[in-house]
């Protein structure tokens, strides 16, 4: 037997289950739809298990896309202000972390509670665990095949995410879909993660694995120039950190990193110009500005030993190994690829898509929100504040 509601949305994540509870609210009916048997697992890992739910700062700059003007409409009627508001009606305790990072007092799990609060008062119906089989659309409905039966809707959210971490249950359903209506889609790949060099050539800083250090980095250029001063941390494979992270969106497979592990200091012109005073040894004195395990392993890495005098270096060797700290190039051979990655980069193309809507010009009655579309923004909170902005976009438009 058919089950018929106004609203179907597929996907009980952050952006689903915030354009639920919204249509409901305005007296659609509604049916949330997931494959998962726990409810909002990607909400609850977050942050550390706090949820990092929304950055005050959150402005379209924050956002990268290949159509980048399109969320300045959704983002400026869903501001972090409006996501406070709703946070203190359920009396919710956050606090600020760093750089505009907003988190939970007590657990994400609040987030989560809030959201099926405000779906419930939506009379929200849930089919979950229920996995959905396909898409047609038919006599003006839309007839979604389940594992539950046939559901029917005079519209339809896709809001079932990214392929980030697919060990929670990443599915790959929302771009099916869009293809499947001739949308076109972003390529589409892993955003927010730890970058990886080949085996032999990151062999020199393995062994500094563990090392975390404020850094400047950037990649890209002109427009698609990602700049950011934020921690790097050494892994056994490469590296990571916010820093390396936040970057990985802007670097392409093949192209370089510049890193400055000693922002604000000029490494080459400090020994040159100290050198005919300073009878120390070069680790000793590199120490003074790095953690000691790094100065020593990265003069070893970079054929200086560690005991060799300043004074008896020639000011040609002080600069290269100045130029190697301040401006350090480097090509990663790729990524941790989804399995760790925060986001996906890339998805349903913005373009076919209404920026008050959400929905697809070329499908009426056919929405994508969240992390499903071509909108990724920085780590930090902001790529919750597009789920809940896209998500009201889309419930206001039901």
């Amino acid at each position: 037997m058919t089950q018929q509601f106004d609203v179907a949305v597929i996907g009980a994540g952050a952006a689903g289950m915030m354009c639920a509870a919204v249509a409901g609210q305005r007296g659609k009916r509604v049916v949330l739809i997931d494959h998962a048997s726990k409810l909002g697992e990607k909400i609850r890992i977050s942050g550390g298990g706090r949820c990092n739910f929304t950055n005050l700062g959150a402005a379209p700059q924050h956002f990268l896309s290949s159509n980048p003007h399109f969320c300045k409409s959704a983002l400026s009627r869903y501001t972090p202000q409006d996501f406070l508001t709703l946070l203190k009606r359920h009396r919710i305790g956050y606090h600020e972390k760093h750089k505009g990072q907003l988190f939970c007092d007590n657990s994400a799990e609040d987030i989560i509670t809030m959201l099926r609060a405000e779906c419930d008062l939506g009379g929200v119906s849930w089919r979950m665990p229920c996995r959905v089989d396909g898409l047609t659309q038919q006599d003006g409905l839309f007839h979604i095949a389940t594992d539950a039966g046939v559901i029917s809707a005079g519209s339809v959210v896709m809001a079932t995410g990214g392929l980030s971490i697919p060990k929670i249950g990443a599915t790959d359903l929302s771009y099916r879909i869009a293809r499947q209506f001739d949308l076109k889609v972003v390529e589409t790949r892993p955003g927010l993660v730890p970058l990886t060099f080949d085996a032999a050539g990151w062999q020199p800083f393995a062994d500094l694995a563990g090392i975390a250090l404020p850094v400047e980095v950037e990649a890209g250029e002109k427009k698609a120039r990602g700049f950011f001063a934020e921690d790097l941390l050494f892994t056994h494979r490469g590296i990571s950190g916010p820093g390396i992270l936040q970057i990985s969106s802007y670097w392409t497979p093949g192209s370089a990193l510049t890193l400055n592990l000693l922002p604000g200091i000029d490494i080459a012109g400090l020994l040159i110009e100290g050198k005919n005073s300073n009878k120390k040894q070069l680790g000793n004195t590199l120490s003074q500005w790095l953690p000691g395990r790094l100065a020593d392993g990265w003069l070893t890495a970079n054929g200086f030993a560690a005991d060799a005098r300043i004074a008896d270096l020639p000011d040609k060797q002080l600069q290269r190994l100045g130029d190697t700290l301040n401006r350090w190039s480097v090509k990663p051979s790729g990524s941790e690829g989804y399995r760790k990655a925060e986001v996906t980069l890339g998805g349903v193309d913005t373009r076919e898509l209404s920026q008050q809507t959400m929905m697809a010009t070329k499908v009426p009655g056919l929405h994508f929100i969240g992390e499903a579309v071509d909108v990724t923004g920085w780590l930090g909170g902001y790529n919750f504040q597009w789920a809940w902005a896209s998500g009201m976009a889309a419930g206001l438009a039901l």
